[in-house]
């Protein structure tokens, strides 16, 4: 026989978007469990590259750029808040962010992104465009074939498994009740409160927060919530230490608190294959080296590929059931850039009864059209 648990708030998905969200409504009070799935299960959180990225963010959809504006300039006190909490540090490094150009394409393309992410913030996202001459003076070690790079000092980096960890342990110093393997099987709402029904328990709360990545599609449907999300594969190279010569995070080769080198920025539409092939490990290695010449001794450690959650905009959802008032999903692939927002404001709409202007802009209904 099942067993049944009842809380105020069940959050459906423990990676880094669900853990933030967790910690931010448990902070005000509320009794509140997390759902996980087994370590088999497809997790973004292993595929993320640690940025914290504003530039080019919203370029098409004012509304994302203003978000990821408000979410980085929360980072600096949001990781010291971890850090106080859980002893944990993050590895904040926000010294802001390079976007490399190698044609004249990509310069206007990028130029282009900038202007407008600085229109829809109303000058408040900052960015410099960047010659070759001037790149050079910052990071010698760039390649003469590269025109220039964008530059914001909004931009940094983390390390997202400290992060996980960090927010893992913050729920659990607050209180949060974390039950691991525990795939939900389906979700319903009876008697003016939700029910949620994994193999070994029914979970009854007041409120329910889908954050399940991949899954959300399939299951809030029980709650007839449609979240159209699509997955997209993204391959990561790991290289032995170096000595340190980047000064700030970029898209394309990140620099980690232990020297390592972090290679990525890799996007391919393959389905639900995870796996790294060396076609694509080729090709981000040549990239790299293509942009900084002397990588080209650097051994690789370790290449994985991991499954990164899209909208069919790119945008995030973050959407509240009309039909089931106290139903929401959330979905995104920004998980580290807006973990301050969803464990502060996002977490405070959802306990708000309150619709916000700027959070409607977000809900799955833009796709109904």
């Amino acid at each position: 026989m099942k067993s049944n648990h009842s809380f105020d708030t069940l959050i459906v998905g423990g990676g880094l978007v669900g853990a933030a969200i967790a910690c931010g409504i448990a902070a005000t009070g509320s009794k509140v469990a997390v759902l996980d799935g087994g370590d088999r299960d497809f997790r973004a959180s292993r595929g993320n590259f640690g940025l914290i990225w504003v530039q080019g963010k919203g370029a098409d959809f004012p509304a994302y750029a203003r978000l990821s504006g408000i979410s980085a300039r929360q980072w600096a006190d949001f990781s010291d808040e971890l850090r106080d909490a859980t002893g944990i540090d993050v590895g904040l490094q926000q010294t802001g962010g390079y976007d490399f150009c190698l044609t004249p394409e990509e310069w206007e393309a990028r130029e282009w992104e900038m202007r407008q992410v600085a229109a829809h913030t109303e000058g408040e996202f900052e960015y410099q465009m960047l010659d070759q001459a001037e790149l050079r003076k910052r990071i010698p070690e760039v390649s003469n074939d590269l025109l220039g790079a964008s530059f914001s000092s909004q931009d940094g980096h983390v390390n997202p498994l400290y992060l996980l960890r960090a927010l893992h342990q913050r729920m659990h110093h607050l209180g949060v009740d974390y039950h691991a393997a525990q795939a939900v099987q389906s979700s319903r709402r009876q008697d003016g409160e939700f029910i949620v029904t994994t193999q070994d328990a029914d979970f009854h709360a007041q409120r329910v927060v889908f954050c399940a990545g991949l899954s959300n599609q399939r299951l809030c449907r029980d709650l007839d919530m449609h979240i159209p999300v699509q997955p997209l594969r993204g391959q990561l190279l790991i290289t032995d230490r170096v000595p340190r010569f980047l000064p700030a995070a970029t898209l394309q080769v990140r620099q980690t608190a232990e020297g390592t080198l972090q290679i990525g920025d890799s996007h391919e539409d393959v389905g639900l294959d995870e796996s790294a092939t060396l076609e694509v490990i080729t090709r981000l290695a040549r990239r790299a080296v293509r942009i900084f010449p002397h990588l080209a001794q650097v051994r690789l450690n370790r290449a994985w590929g991991a499954l990164r959650v899209m909208t069919p905009d790119g945008v995030p959802i973050y959407h509240r059931s009309a039909e089931h008032p106290g139903a929401f999903a959330v979905s995104c692939h920004s998980g580290v850039t807006l973990a301050a927002f969803h464990a502060r404001q996002l977490a405070s709409w959802i306990c708000s009864d309150v619709e916000d202007p700027l959070m409607t802009q977000f809900s799955a209904d833009r796709f109904d059209v």
